[in-house]
């Protein structure tokens, strides 16, 4: 049958409530067996049963079965090893067992019930299954499609070592009928799953074998129960009724401890581990050139750097989708319940070795487009009748072909000069776009940077103002620009604000800058048109004079108060009346309590956590939705540069940034020596960023489905367009796609996504990228194609953009219902028969619980008092505008160990699992999350590498206080810095290092990133999660 994913069914020995000891030794034991990896797979024949081996019975004796294949070492790949090599442990205990509060229970009125299980009444007799679930080792099985594997079924401490039997599609064995024992009572403290108490499986050559005595395990009265974990209270909450969803670890409550001896733990070295699905598929696809001449084939993983080659379809740079095969129906869909959605980022960077986007013209009469729908020009289209006429791909539709754009077709019906026009050979490709795309019919002007500066006493005395002044004197020569032009057509306009607003005219005849003050806040006009926005290049000594002159100008201020929306206004306002889509780059500090529109108070009640009332804290005061509204009308996107010392309403101040397309950066209690090197690294970043303005975007597909929803830093009109009053190329917007008819599987499904904006030199453009995805009856093929990255992408944004409404309570339980349906019908549906005990995963989604709970832990769906609600916007309005790339390495961080640094190749070491447990006092770790980066050093770490490093002799000399590493000459300093470059490099925001010292108190913030642990402020560990989403598939599905 179809592909075969991850399967466990480890036995489970109940531990009586309270007492974590391990069952009766005559409890019941399923036998594990390992098919060869190479060989070919055989389904079984109808009729044919698997072998079940009958309890009590000895192992069989004598040679293998005739068929039956000698294991390989390469087969179990889903600890750290690598390819061919048997995968090295790594030492330490395994993470103590705490079950924290329960998570809020489910809301059954709000669950779908699931297609052709039993009614709801039957699930509650799940409630106890947990206690009785069984769980012990997952190994990836995986069926035709994709490369074999072997499953396992693992043993008991005295293993099964018989004969090995040639491997079906999964093989798993379970009990006979008849066999199974009542389940055992729950092991639950006020309605709490305790975690079973499971052996870990220890390997012979990749056999299960007996599990050695771990004498790290058996824990000592009134210590804290394991390495990091302080000992606290645990805190249950009120009793619950069986049905519901204890997820342990939980969100109101931190993390919790049972009474009792310590249990021992799933090996976590045998779940799925995300860092084995990246490095295999490095090392399946690394290094190699992805042609995308096929429909529906599966790019390799964003983690994974390859060379695109265009050849039909739009490169997965631009266009990644949750699966690359659509069910063809909406029945089908329903039942799987896996959004079908592309994540968009149309401007994505390309790099150097890949080649650039062709600009087609086609003249006065522009793109060639299908009368009917309107669809553009593309590959898909099908020419006719000598060449003579063409049906378009997504509506069907017979159009003529221009006279110009006439050709004879070859004997297999394609145009002579197919691969001579970018239109008919490639997936992306941008259009001239003619004065009928342009406002008020007539070419745009080239756009302009408008600079606002906030000059209230704590930006003047921080020395804040004079950086910006002193940075942009340099910065301007460097304005961006297109490849063929020798300078930038941008211009460059400036204004500074308190309470007030100055415009200054710096043209270029001027001898000295004027100043013009606009005390009319509530009325903003824009005082002078001529003068205010210039070309730097003829202006450039007024300019460089007002910087020289601001910071002296306001030196003596004591105005602490400020305005904001104000600013805003003023800035939409100076590009309106120059008839120019533009930028506003705004350096503000503190809350806008000056009387004025848009004047804020502070909100932030900690009160309102876990209530209904919590969405409040995420939603704008104000008029601020109409002045972003009409921001975007007039094509003026706002950069905004936060430096706040305290509570600031990001959601209120960053919400016009996030309707027009802009970027929010946040440097909270700013510091001028430590904080400056990351803020200007932003700047020249954000300007020198490659992107289009006043940019409409449209999705067309082919007949049969629609898009439906967008999700993203965007603006909706209309339930069509998204309006962006710019897009840069890290922006993307995500897009659901519903049917509304049936698919089919020979047409497939096709999609078009088109953006008109104007370039950086002024003209309009269409930028158009085609995508054509596979069509499927089977189930099978839908979750054979599925992308785990792309999947998070559309939960995290789906689920950011709904906290808006709904309580935050309401939506964890939708996401972790929603991956329950998943995977319980790929286990009905896609996957040979097992018992309910089993855990089965698709191979395309072993990793989904994982990043799952990564974003059920995130600080946006979790309150908790400790986490500023400013934070939290932030992070929301940030993972809204996020790319595939970005959005996985948010949530999954990177882990390096540097102390195994090879400092003779280039190689950087690979990344290890983001837990405690990785860690070691000998060993320096560097994470890395696209936001923040931290240096992690153990109590032990060797001289030799603190020396490389830092230029100091011991641990105890390290400097915390350091954001940067010293400039030093010698190998291990230098690989590091080249390290730090290149994990730079490729993300948007300049992350702050921040140096950690094992068992300092710094180390907490740092802890909060090992999202495989429990979460500080809540949240399950990994393992735990595995278990919870274990106990609702079987819910589901009896």
């Amino acid at each position: 049958m179809s592909q075969q994913g991850y399967v466990a069914a480890p036995p489970y020995s109940q531990s009586q409530p309270g007492i974590g000891r391990f069952g009766p030794p005559n409890s019941s034991i399923h036998y594990g067996h390992y098919g060869d990896p190479n060989s070919s797979y055989s389904t079984p024949q109808p009729g044919v049963s698997k072998s079940a081996v009958p309890f009590g019975s000895p192992p069989p004796v004598g040679p293998p079965p005739p068929g039956a294949h000698q294991f390989s070492q390469t087969s179990f790949q889903n600890g750290s090893g690598t390819p061919g090599q048997q995968p090295h442990r790594f030492q330490g205990p395994p993470p103590p067992s705490n079950t924290g509060p329960s998570y809020p229970p489910y809301s059954q009125q709000s669950q779908t019930a699931f297609p052709n299980t039993a009614s709801a009444s039957s699930t509650a007799q799940l409630a106890d299954q947990f206690s009785s679930m069984q769980i012990n080792s997952y190994v990836s099985c995986s069926g035709p499609a994709t490369a074999p594997s072997s499953c396992v079924s693992p043993g008991n401490p005295a293993a099964f070592q018989g004969p090995r039997l040639p491997s079906p599609t999964q093989q798993q064995m379970g009990l006979p009928p008849g066999a199974q024992l009542p389940p055992p009572p729950a092991n639950s403290v006020n309605g709490l799953c305790a975690q079973p108490a499971l052996p870990p499986v220890a390997r012979q050559g990749g056999i299960p074998g007996p599990v050695p005595p771990n004498p790290s395990l058996q824990q000592l009265p009134g210590q804290p129960p394991g390495p990091g974990y302080h000992p606290q209270q645990a805190n249950y909450g009120p009793q619950m009724a069986a049905s519901q969803l204890s997820y342990p670890g939980a969100f109101p409550g931190g993390p919790a401890q049972l009474s009792g001896p310590q249990q021992k733990k799933l090996d976590p070295d045998s779940i799925p581990s995300p860092i084995q699905v990246i490095e295999n598929d490095k090392a399946a696809r690394g290094g190699q050139v992805y042609a995308t001449n096929t429909r529906g084939q599966v790019p390799p993983l964003v983690t994974t750097n390859c060379v695109i080659q265009d050849q039909g379809h739009a490169s997965p740079r631009y266009i990644r989708c949750t699966s690359y095969c659509f069910p063809v129906t909406s029945d089908m869909a329903k039942q799987a319940r896996i959004p079908l959605a592309a994540v968009i980022q149309p401007f994505a960077a390309v790099p150097p070795n890949e080649t650039p986007l062709y600009l087609v013209n086609h003249g006065e009469t522009g793109p060639i487009r299908c009368n009917r729908c309107k669809a553009y020009m593309c590959p898909f289209m099908q020419f006719i009748e000598g060449g003579r006429r063409y049906q378009c791909a997504f509506c069907n539709c017979i159009n003529d072909v221009p006279p110009f754009f006439f050709q004879h077709l070859d004997h297999m019906g394609r145009r002579i000069d197919h691969y001579e026009r970018p239109e008919l050979s490639l997936g992306s490709y941008e259009y001239v776009a003619t004065s009928d795309y342009c406002r008020d019919k007539k070419p745009p002007n080239p756009p302009a940077f408008i600079f606002m500066i906030d000059v209230s006493y704590r930006n003047i005395k921080s020395g804040l103002v004079k950086l910006i002044c002193d940075e942009l004197k340099t910065l301007l020569d460097k304005l961006p620009r297109e490849e063929q032009e020798e300078s930038s057509a941008i211009r460059v306009g400036f204004v500074t604000y308190n309470k007030v607003l100055h415009f200054f005219n710096v043209k270029s005849s001027l001898a000295q800058p004027q100043m013009m003050v606009v005390t009319d806040v509530a009325e903003v006009f824009v005082p002078l048109l001529d003068g205010f926005l210039v070309d730097f290049e003829e202006s450039r000594s007024v300019v460089t004079n007002l910087l020289d002159q601001i910071p002296e100008l306001f030196a003596d201020t004591n105005e602490s108060e400020t305005i904001f929306a104000p600013v805003i206004q003023a800035g939409m306002e100076a590009l309106k009346a120059a008839e120019r889509a533009g930028r506003l780059f705004i350096f503000h500090s503190s809350l806008p309590t000056a009387e004025a529109p848009g004047k804020l108070k502070n909100r932030d009640d900690k009160k309102l956590l876990n209530t209904d009332k919590e969405k409040t804290l995420f939603q704008p005061q104000g008029n601020y939705e109409a002045l972003a509204k009409n921001c975007v009308a007039n094509g003026c996107c706002v950069n905004l540069f936060l430096f706040p010392n305290q509570y600031v309403d990001v959601a209120s101040m960053g919400l016009v940034t996030m309707y027009t397309g802009g970027t929010l950066y946040k440097y909270n209690n700013f510091q001028l020596d430590a904080d400056s090197p990351q803020f200007l690294s932003d700047l020249r970043k954000d300007v020198q960023k490659k992107m289009g303005f006043d940019a409409t975007m449209r999705v067309r597909t082919s007949t049969g489905f629609r898009a439906t929803d967008f999700f993203g830093a965007i603006y909706m009109n209309n339930t069509t367009d998204v309006e962006m009053a710019a897009v840069d190329c890290d922006k993307a917007v995500t897009v659901e796609f519903k049917h509304d008819d049936k698919l089919n599987e020979d047409t497939g499904a096709l999609i078009q996504c088109a953006v008109l904006y104007t370039s950086m030199s002024g003209q309009r453009r269409i930028r158009i990228h085609n995508i054509g995805l596979n069509c499927s009856s089977q189930l099978a093929d839908v979750y054979r194609t599925c992308e785990t990255d792309a999947l998070i992408n559309f939960f995290a944004k789906s689920a950011f953009k709904a906290i808006l409404s709904q309580p935050l309570k309401a939506v964890r339980d939708i996401l972790m219902n929603q991956t329950a349906h998943m995977l319980a019908c790929y286990k009905k549906n896609c996957a040979s028969p097992a018992a309910v005990s089993q855990l089965i995963l698709p191979d395309t989604m072993k990793v989904l619980p994982v990043y799952m709970n990564c974003l059920l832990k995130s600080c946006v769906l979790v309150g908790r008092p400790e986490i500023p609600t400013d934070e939290r916007a932030f992070h929301r309005q940030l993972v809204m505008a996020m790319g595939v790339a970005d959005t996985q390495l948010f949530f999954y961080p990177l882990l390096l160990p540097l102390h195994s640094l090879d400092l003779k190749s280039d190689a950087v070491p690979a990344a290890v699992r983001c837990s405690e447990e990785r860690l070691s006092e000998g060993g320096a770790f560097l994470l890395a999350n696209g936001l923040s980066m931290f240096l992690w050093l153990g109590a032990s770490v060797s001289p030799e590498l603190i020396q490389g490093l830092f230029n100091v002799p011991s641990f105890a000399h390290i400097s915390t206080e350091a954001t940067s590493l010293p400039d030093l000459n010698n190998p291990f300093s230098k690989k590091l810095k080249h390290i730090l470059e290149q994990i730079q490099s490729q993300k948007p925001h300049t992350m702050k290092l921040m140096v950690v010292k094992q068992r300092e108190q710094p180390e907490m913030l740092f802890r909060q990133f090992l999202v495989e642990d429990k979460g500080i402020y809540g949240g399950a560990s990994y393992v735990d999660f595995l278990v919870c989403i274990h106990k609702e598939i079987s819910q589901l599905l009896s």
